[in-house]
């Protein structure tokens, strides 16, 4: 019998091109729970305590903001994404 070992996208998410690629793609899924689980991805690998420290916000508060079904406000989703030194950008659909 083989064994696998769980896939866990964190073990990826090593610099900043990949990681603006992975929100990229995430961005692109209709289902916001994709781009939750993609933030809270990127904010383990980057680790959780740094980023509340950062951001000003709790430990807690961040892992509540980005789980699944939550409704986080604009404000946490922008001070993580300052944080992580990450820039949401507009375009058209014809680009």
């Amino acid at each position: 019998m083989t064994t696998f070992s769980r896939y866990d996208a964190t073990d990826y998410l090593d610099n900043e091109e990949v990681i603006a690629e992975y929100l990229s793609a995430a961005l692109e899924d209709p289902d916001p729970d994709v781009l939750l689980a993609a933030l809270a991805n990127v904010a383990k690998a980057r680790g959780i305590a740094q980023l509340a420290r950062e951001t000003g916000l709790g430990r807690e508060s961040l892992y509540k903001a980005l789980a699944p079904g939550a409704k986080p406000r604009y404000e946490t989703i922008a001070k993580l994404l300052n944080a992580l030194g990450v820039r949401l950008q507009a375009h058209t659909l014809n680009s």
